[in-house]
């Protein structure tokens, strides 16, 4: 994750089909093993038998039943539907902050390159918004390597700038989530957690399933800090010198307060709330989540 044009690469993107959590982990653990749409159609799964009307085709008569009963009945299957990904990407200006060499918005749109990667090699379905206070850049949800270019394309051209709005952004954006789908949601998610739930609560309302993947810091949550600061307010908060000596306690109380009632809320809403740190292998952080969410999927169990 030496730059964010390289991690971007498709050679860096194809590593990650090398992995045995692949796109069908993707597809399956997601939907938790819903991914199914209540439609009858002309797929692979049997469904049920019905009688035959003039007009349907030959070829869907159940010849078997037929030669026993007499009766011209067709059959009927569970139609598939594709997976839908909607990726939400963080661009606020607070999303600038890195304490080593690529910030929490270079890590949050390498996760979202990833997952559209992983989603659309599945032959699923991905789009991409990108928002600070409001909607920044959109990749309307697509399939196929013209989409993944796309939704790449627009991730390398934005730049994090603006206040944070998540909670508005989401009730924004939940009525014009037309097909039930995954919201997965790349923020450091530094807004009020009433204003956070209230806009997931929309999208669960909706048939959606969010996931809150909190793109963090280290320094954000230790505060470890030996001399004095000059912290700079990244969404037009003002510049104040500190000793952080005298605020870390307090600070890390904060941060901690803020992260777990979120974390309560998520699981009041079956939802998964995890945590990116920007030092951690992105290829590692995105396994080991998949790895766990199958083995639930696996259980029996939703989150």
């Amino acid at each position: 994750m030496a730059s964010t044009s390289s991690a971007l690469d498709p050679k860096v993107l194809d590593r990650l089909s090398s992995l045995s959590l692949v796109a069908r982990t993707v597809v399956e653990g997601f939907m938790s093993g819903q991914h199914r749409s209540p439609h009858v159609g002309s797929s692979v799964e049997f469904a049920q038998h019905r009688e035959y009307v003039l007009g349907d085709e030959l070829r869907r008569v159940d010849w078997k039943v037929f030669g026993k009963l007499d009766r011209l009945v067709v059959k009927q299957y569970v139609e598939e539907e594709n997976l839908i990904c909607h990726l939400l990407v963080d661009g606020s200006e607070s999303m600038a902050y890195g304490s080593g060499d690529w910030s929490k918005f270079d890590y949050a749109r390498w996760a979202a390159a990833a997952l559209a990667h992983l989603v659309l090699s599945a032959r699923d379905t991905a789009g991409l918004v990108v928002f600070d206070e409001t909607m920044r850049s959109k990749v309307r949800p697509a399939s196929g390597a013209l989409q993944e270019k796309n939704i790449l394309e627009t991730l390398e051209k934005a730049t994090p700038t603006g206040p944070t709005h998540i909670g508005s952004v989401l009730d924004w954006v939940a009525p014009k989530l037309k097909r039930r789908g995954i919201v997965c949601i790349l923020s450091d998610f530094f807004d009020e957690p009433e204003r956070i739930v209230n806009g997931l609560r929309r999208l669960v309302h909706g048939g959606h399933e969010p996931i809150l993947m909190q793109v963090i810091d280290r320094k954000e949550l230790s505060f470890e800090f030996d001399t004095q600061l000059r912290l700079e307010g990244l969404e037009n908060a003002g510049v104040q010198r500190v000793d952080p000596r005298a605020i870390a306690e307090a600070y890390r109380a904060e941060v901690e307060a803020h992260n777990r009632a979120l974390a309560r809320a998520a699981g009041a809403l079956a939802l998964d709330f995890i945590q990116l740190p920007t030092d951690a292998p992105l290829e590692g952080a995105l396994s080991t989540y998949l790895a766990h969410r199958m083995a639930r999927v696996r259980g029996g169990r939703r989150s």
